[in-house]
């Protein structure tokens, strides 16, 4: 067997071993929070800046039209406050964030070189505001792990790991990944952190680089690539010696070497430290394609480490990261929230607000390129001996003594900010999670249209349907489904009903486009009877329809006295044939006047109309004169 056999040969076996909740294992149920702001896609770094955040906003809307919505809590979480944001960064850095804007920012000149900002991470309306945003989702997804309210919380809005204690860098300006470590090691004496974006994490390992109480493992670029750091023999100083874990890689590194340098080493991380909870942040610009990365990961290869730590069954924190083609970004972390709550989702994409983005293809699919592999299998296993080789010099699992548990931090679920007026607040709406065993779509239509998820209206019946689940009928479209059956003797009935109501008289009006007539004919006739009850003897019910009353053929109505009642019914009818079109209206007004004693019983015509509605609908009338 030739070398290039050999390699084809183990690529096809590990791409069989790469697997994902959904494909073939059952996985345990997961309680997943899901924060997002709805302004977090507002906020824009610049023209011609990589750093997008509206990718956010197009990753949620995947979410919500794949139906993830119903399989997780979602919630808005509170922005987060200057004073928590100094639990790691200086208050003069803070207070500088808090007041700069582009209006002001000439008279900072020497606290934006002192901060580093100005170039990378540049001065755009609303950072502070996008700051908070990023932070409190990170942090109360923290500590709802740690109440125990959730087993996975999501926040893709956070993962900025380059943010330092006094300055920005690579543009993060709040290290959320640190505040939330901060928040988790307030009930849990070991935190592990997991970064697979393309940069080093140096932001979250300086900020841990001396502590044994948290143990940082980056698989990243190394060499001439920002930030420059991360070293295989970068492990710590002092009590946190060998509890920093750096694998630098290579130019195009592929799913399969990827998975084999990735799991053995988070098992065997995690075997040796014992972690109370886990943070991962999935940075997409590890992803094939990236406009900044220079990694040939596949979705379903990327998503494969989200699905590895799943199955630890730890307390885990997911958290966006890099990312700067967006319509890959939405892609992997939609797909990577699929799994989070063991969903499998795509290929095929729902039409969503941002359909167009995802062309030409429009699947849910990131596919690797042909670009080399210069992460030789000698390279890998060479890097991955050194790290177990850190890993037995460190002291295992540290203790730590027991301290009283500080206050909770507060969490955005609070009741008193509930609309009054509404009788189920959209925060129940956030908090409800579809079991796996219902099959109905359900009604809340207009809270989830107001979330971002798209409807399809039904052209036939105008029920409301969505687009992204065309197996599925609405509670609405069942009971309805009598209004279908009863069409044809609808049509049938119709006829008869032109013939004697038109009289056989029509005027023609002009020319129909395809080359066929077009002939109106209107007939007014007014009369007076005596008032009488009418009853209607058929066989069938009324059926409620979603804008009108219908009644169905063959059914029973008893009609009540009227005295003086004038009552005028319309009925407009359009026949077409390959060839001809015609329209035919009829206006009728009868006038009642009768004693009341006087009643007589007989058999009414009925006359049935099918109108169509300006916004594509079929409404069915039928009226009994």
């Amino acid at each position: 067997m030739t070398r290039g056999d050999e390699s084809d040969t183990t690529a096809r076996s590990g791409l069989e071993a790469l697997q994902v909740p959904g494909e073939r294992t059952a996985e345990p149920k997961k309680r997943v929070a899901y924060f997002y702001d709805q302004n977090i896609g507002n906020y824009h770094y610049g023209p011609g800046h990589p750093m997008k955040p509206h990718r956010i906003r197009m990753c949620h809307s995947l979410v919500m039209n794949y139906g993830l919505y119903n399989k997780m809590e979602i919630y808005r979480a509170r922005p987060g406050s200057k004073k928590e944001m100094t639990a790691f960064h200086t208050d003069e850095y803070i207070d500088f964030l808090s007041r700069v804007s582009p209006d002001n920012m000439d008279s900072y000149s020497k606290e934006q070189l002192k901060f580093n900002v100005g170039d990378d991470c540049p001065i755009f309306e609303g950072l502070f505001e996008y700051c908070q945003l990023s932070s409190g989702g990170s942090m109360e997804g923290a500590a709802r792990l740690n109440n125990g309210s959730c087993d996975i919380a999501i926040n893709w809005a956070g993962g900025l790991h380059h943010a330092k204690k006094t300055e920005a860098s690579g543009f993060c300006y709040v290290n959320d990944i640190v505040l939330a470590i901060l928040e988790l090691l307030r009930y849990h004496p070991r935190v592990l952190y997991i970064d697979i974006d393309i940069h080093h994490g140096d932001g979250v390992e300086e900020a841990f680089y001396t502590t044994d109480r948290v143990m940082t493992v980056s698989f990243h670029k190394h060499g001439e690539y920002f930030p420059g750091t991360g070293e295989v023999r970068d492990v710590g100083v002092g009590p946190g010696k060998y509890y920093a874990v750096n694998f630098p890689l290579r130019d195009g590194i592929d799913d399969v070497t990827y998975k084999s340098i990735f799991e053995p080493v988070i098992q065997q991380v995690v075997d040796w430290y014992k972690p109370g909870a886990i943070v991962l942040q999935c940075g997409a610009d590890s992803l094939s394609g990236d406009k900044l990365g220079c990694f040939n990961l596949s979705m379903k290869g990327h998503a494969n480490c989200v699905a590895f730590v799943k199955k630890l069954n730890l307390p885990l924190l997911i958290l966006g990261g890099g990312g700067y083609t967006m319509r890959n970004v939405a892609r992997a972390w939609c797909y990577e929230t699929g799994v989070a709550v063991g969903q499998e989702v795509g290929p095929d994409m729902p039409f969503n607000d941002y359909y167009e983005y995802f062309g030409p293809d429009y699947k849910l699919d990131v596919k690797p390129s042909n670009m080399d592999n210069a992460n030789t299998l000698e390279y890998l296993e060479k890097i991955k001996q050194q790290v177990f080789e850190n890993l037995a010099r460190s002291k295992g699992a540290p203790s730590v003594q027991m301290q009283p548990v500080p206050r909770d931090l507060n969490l955005s679920d609070d009741e008193d900010l509930d609309d009054p007026e509404r009788r189920v607040p959209q925060r129940l709406w956030d908090k409800k999670v579809v079991p796996d065993n219902e099959f109905e779509e359900s009604e809340d239509e207009e809270m989830n249209a107001l979330n971002g998820a798209r409807y399809a209206k039904s052209v036939r019946h105008g029920r409301v349907t969505k687009s992204s689940d065309g197996n599925h009928s609405t509670r609405s479209q069942q009971r309805n489904r009598t209004t279908v059956d009863a069409l044809p003797a609808a049509a049938t009935r119709l006829k008869s009903s032109q013939d004697n109501l038109a009289g056989g008289e029509s005027s023609s009006n002009g020319a129909h486009p395809n080359g066929g007539s077009s002939a109106t004919t209107k007939k007014e006739s007014d009369s007076t009877e005596p008032a009488r009850d009418a009853k209607i003897e058929k066989d069938g019910d009324i059926v409620m329809g979603s804008d009108t009353e219908t009644l169905a053929p063959n059914s029973t109505v008893p009609a009540e006295s009227a005295t003086n009642t004038t009552s005028t019914s319309t009925t407009t009818t359009t026949t077409s044939t390959p060839s001809t079109t015609t329209t035919t209206t009829t206006t009728t007004s009868t006038a009642a006047s009768a004693p009341p004693s006087s009643a007589s019983t007989a058999p009414a015509p009925a006359a049935t109309s099918a109108v169509g509605g300006s916004d594509g609908r079929d409404t069915e009338m039928t009226e009994a004169s």
